[in-house]
């Protein structure tokens, strides 16, 4: 059994509405209760129950008689009340609902002396507004410590007294802890890794768990923080000018649509005896991701580039890491769109070599890249505009500028591969940048096709 050594005293409950719930009357009369995208009825808006609802707002709902005991029913079972539990009047922790309960079966019983409960392996503690936070993806509450001597309970060690068997039945209850006997390695749930299945629930919209919070495109951080420049700065190697095509001439001359979706493949192996050439790296980069426009808006700037952008910010760089191309020396490239040049930011070392070898190792066939083009993110131009969901919306931008890269590569007649994933560490130990404010999102194999081509169907 989890439990925590406890002083004495007398266990009491205060019941509050959930932060960020609205009351509503709809036009019909009926009285309902909006958080997010959820709501439910709850009858005639009656005054009893308006009055009811202030009074839970500020937790001072202690006495209710049969309708109103009957409506904190109600409220508790939809998941529309926090309950705080305090010990002589001192709370020790709060279970705040993220979604209706769910039902537990045995709570009482596997809580009991003698038990196994431990904490899911889903569950993540952190601190939240000076308070421990326990939640996991798989729950539907989450639990707010404190007493900071309860967080043995959540650790398991220890005896246990009134107010720890208390919380263990709420971690229980809530799906923040299990039994010996419940398997959390069945396929279902082994599949995810804890990250990933976080990641997954918390960046859409009808699985968050901040009830209330914001969500999308909400410009929190405006008049809070400094925009971040629309432009990066600029390496301060000297520029490389890049070919520019022609593009009425591509419209006419190019592949149709069809034909490079039908024809695009990831071609690992690259012709070292014929290399990418400079002029094929700069129409490559040219057709994938130039800056085509600048605009303002509220006070700051918007770009467009070949691929979509949620919200136009734009916030993908790309770092083409060169180890074999005719034109252009070996070493790791800044492409700047705005100006259509390249500008070194390192000369080939132990570092480049390493990213190239992470890529080489990423394919099936063990090829070395010719170039590596990294992908990055300035995580502020989005971060700083939309809450909860910007990083996967980061990786949607990833994709989107993947199949961009392919099918200009397809119709080039390039070898291109996107690959799964790369060294960020390495990447920032060249770039010399922080990882939280620039990191690596993407990686993207590129270089000259040979005439015999080993392809994969994906």
């Amino acid at each position: 059994m989890i439990g925590s050594p406890e002083a004495p005293g007398v266990l009491t409950e205060r019941l509050a509405l959930v932060a960020g719930v609205y009351r509503a009357i709809a036009r019909d009369g009926r009285l309902r209760l909006v958080i997010g995208s959820r709501f439910e009825d709850f009858g005639p808006a009656e005054p009893w129950k308006s009055e009811l609802l202030k009074r839970l707002v500020t937790g001072a709902a202690d006495a209710a008689d049969g309708r109103e005991a009957e409506l904190v029913g109600r409220l508790r079972e939809g998941g529309w009340l926090t309950t705080e539990v305090l010990r002589d009047g001192v709370p020790l922790y709060a279970v705040q609902p993220t979604g209706r309960p769910e039902a537990v079966p045995n709570v009482q019983s596997r809580a009991e002396p003698g038990g196994k409960a431990v904490l899911s392996r889903f569950a993540v503690v952190h601190r939240e507004d000076g308070h421990l936070v326990v939640e996991s993806p798989l729950s539907w509450g989450r639990v707010h410590l404190h007493d900071p001597a309860l967080f043995g309970v959540v650790g398991g060690v220890g005896a246990g007294g009134p107010a720890a068997r208390r919380l263990e039945r709420d971690l229980l209850r809530t799906g923040l802890a299990v039994t010996g006997d419940e398997d959390e390695d069945e396929a279902r749930l082994r599949q995810w890794s804890v990250h990933e299945l976080w990641f997954h629930r918390r960046s859409r919209l009808g699985d968050r768990d901040r009830l209330g919070g914001g969500y999308g495109r909400t410009r929190w951080a405006d008049g809070v923080y400094e925009e971040p420049p629309f432009r990066r700065e600029p390496y301060p190697g000297e520029p490389i000018p890049l070919y520019r095509p022609d593009l009425a001439e591509l419209r006419h001359g190019d592949p149709t649509l069809s034909a490079v979706v039908e024809d695009r493949r990831s071609v690992r192996v690259h012709d070292d005896a014929a290399p990418i050439t400079l002029e094929e790296l700069g129409e490559f980069l040219y057709r994938c991701a130039r800056i085509r426009t600048v605009s303002s808006e509220n006070g700051g700037h918007l770009t467009g580039r070949p691929y979509p952008s949620g919200g136009s910010a734009y916030e993908l760089e790309l770092y083409p890491v060169v180890r074999l191309a005719s034109g252009l020396d070996a070493g790791a490239y800044h492409y700047d769109g705005h100006d259509h040049v390249l500008r070194r930011v390192r000369e080939p070392g132990a570092e480049t070599a390493r990213l190239l070898a992470t890529a080489r190792q990423g394919t099936l066939v063990r090829a070395a890249p010719q170039v590596l083009i990294v992908v990055t993110a300035r995580f502020g131009r989005l971060m700083r505009a939309y809450e909860q969901m910007p990083y996967s919306l980061i990786l949607k931008h990833v994709g989107v500028l993947y199949q961009t890269m392919y099918l200009v590569a397809t119709a080039m007649g390039l070898a291109p591969c996107g690959l799964g994933g790369g060294d960020s560490r390495t990447f920032n130990a060249v770039t010399g940048t922080g990882f939280t404010e620039e990191g690596a999102v993407g990686e993207f194999m590129l270089g000259s096709r040979p005439a015999s081509t080993h392809t994969e169907k994906p």
